[in-house]
């Protein structure tokens, strides 16, 4: 028969829960933020023995590691903006697009049998659109093809593109809107482009352009589009050019003339006056002349 303190160590062995090691989880492995608003990557343990296990958080952006927390301190990029939270959280206070990267959570125990974990988490930055960069053609003509262009690449993730004539956003499919079943033009939403196969006089108007993700959208100031029944633009250019080549024409000639270009006379012959006919003057040295016989009376 067992004696009391037989009894008391099967009790004590029973009732000890033996130390399995530290385990980590968090609530999300791939956390999204917008560009100057704050964010909180958890880092949760689910058990651990060790009164003070040893935490650190590191950075790795382009597969290279930096610390942001460690020795009890917030380093590196996060220094000054974030803090530890308990139990092991980071909270940004302001993220910024630099701060897109994969963050890797430490925990070592030294008590626990197992005596380490770690838990990844990826962090995407979310960027507001920039304004576009938008190209309108001021002049076009009837059933002639034409491009507007529409491009903006600092938003994150890339931007979606909408167009707007008039104040009305373009559907993507013309076919889908009785007003404009009659256009011949397509939208490409993801390289903001917007093509007319045949341009009509009712596509005539203001167009904006919008490029939109999830932290928000910015828009280009409208411009004008004129749609002519006949080529103007093209007639006063040519035109335009048709005057230039006559005035430098007319130039050319002028030039040419004030130089002499265009004289009569033949520079080859010898200018000299014809010797003056016999007048019955005899001019004699140093200037002086006297009377030919016959003059005298």
């Amino acid at each position: 028969m067992a004696g009391p303190a037989a009894v008391i160590l099967l009790l004590s062995g029973i009732c000890q829960v033996p130390a399995l090691g530290v385990i980590l989880r968090t609530t999300d492995k791939i956390v999204w933020a917008n560009e100057f608003e704050p964010i909180e990557l958890t880092c949760l343990i689910e058990s651990i023995s060790t009164n003070n296990p040893r935490i650190e958080w590191k950075k790795i952006k382009n597969g290279i590691p930096s610390y942001v927390y460690f020795q009890n301190r917030i380093s590196g990029d996060l220094e000054h903006r974030a803090q530890l939270r308990e139990p092991a959280n980071i909270l940004i206070f302001n993220t910024s697009r630099a701060d897109t990267a994969e963050y890797r959570c430490e925990v070592a125990a030294i008590d626990d049998q197992r005596d380490f974990d770690e838990i990844l988490i990826s962090l995407a930055v979310r960027v507001k659109p920039v304004v576009p960069r938008c190209s309108v053609p001021v002049a076009v003509t009837v059933g002639t093809s034409s491009e507007l262009r529409c491009l903006e690449n600092e938003g994150f993730p890339a931007s979606q593109y909408r167009w707007f004539h008039n104040n009305e956003e373009l559907p993507q499919d013309p076919k889908s809107s009785p007003r404009f079943i009659n256009s011949s033009y397509t939208v490409n939403p993801d390289t903001g482009g917007l093509k007319f196969r045949r341009v009509r006089k009712a596509d005539a108007g203001e167009y904006y352009c919008q490029a939109k993700n999830d932290a928000g959208h910015a828009q280009c100031p409208p411009q004008v589009m004129e749609v002519y029944d006949v080529d103007i633009v093209g007639i006063f250019f040519k035109s335009f050019a048709a005057l230039v080549a006559l005035i430098c024409v007319t130039v050319g000639i002028c030039h040419a003339h004030k130089h002499g270009c265009f004289s009569s006379k033949d520079h080859g012959e010898n200018n000299y006056k014809l010797p003056a006919q016999d007048d019955g003057v005899d001019y004699g040295d140093e200037g002086h002349f006297r009377h030919k016989s016959s003059f005298v009376i």
